[in-house]
């Protein structure tokens, strides 16, 4: 079994005026070579937007995007045509593909907006790019392993262009989840609040955990907890 604890206060942090950005891998101007990702999984960047705040239009290319809420709405906007507001409970997928451009910004007006921006790195470049969204409530979330990225789009999950499964799972005290780690893959579990125990090791919120050789990966919720699961094949 190999385990790799990753603690939430050595992730990098960017922080201004409007923005509080907390950098799991690698990401702008946080650069630490011991933390490049883990197999296609490239970033994840824990963003919490002031009211007011975001990200002007920028471009992308090459890359799959997953937007996940969790607090507050997010407006977007990108050049396939996707235009809206996000709010918990919704997630994107956007594939940068041959190039794309995009804004992010706090759609509220008094409330920080908080999501997790995480990419992933496609399984070949020059894809045409695309938008995708979806809805997942904490209901559908509670007590269960809630697949909600695919390659395949596999039971109303969002399509991206690699071999990599993203599940979310809300959990309360003493309640546990089980997923099977197939040989060969990778997972990687980022905890978004609360505190669970993985396969005996205590993970706290803003935590990740990289594993690989572990046939079962238990998952037992300390206090209320939100995380995601990453089961990866690259």
């Amino acid at each position: 079994m190999t385990l790799m604890h990753r603690p939430s206060e050595a992730r990098g942090r960017e922080q201004l005026d409007w923005l509080d950005s907390r950098h799991t891998f690698s990401f702008g101007h946080y650069y630490d070579p011991k933390h490049m990702g883990f197999r296609s999984l490239r970033g994840i960047n824990d963003d919490t937007v002031a009211p007011g705040g975001g990200f002007p239009t920028h471009g992308h290319r090459d890359m799959e995007i997953i937007s996940y809420v969790v607090q507050g709405g997010l407006a977007h906007r990108d050049s396939t045509g996707g235009d809206g507001i996000i709010r918990r409970g919704d997630v994107q997928a956007m594939s940068a593909g041959t190039g794309v451009r995009h804004s992010e910004f706090n759609a509220a007006a008094e409330e920080p907006v908080r999501f997790l921006q995480i990419w992933i790195i496609p399984d070949r470049q020059g894809l045409p790019a695309a938008y995708r969204q979806t809805h997942v409530s904490d209901d559908q979330k509670r007590k269960t392993l809630r697949l909600i990225v695919a390659p395949d789009g596999a039971d109303g999950a969002l399509a991206i262009n690699q071999d990599a499964r993203i599940y979310a799972s809300v959990l309360d005290s003493g309640n546990s989840v089980t997923h099977t780690l197939q040989t060969g893959r990778g997972a990687w579990i980022q905890v978004v609040d609360g505190a669970i125990d993985v396969n005996g090791t205590t993970l706290m919120a803003g935590d990740g955990l990289a594993i690989e050789d572990e046939g079962s990966i238990v998952v037992a919720g300390r206090k209320p907890s939100e995380f995601l699961l990453f089961d990866l094949g690259h």
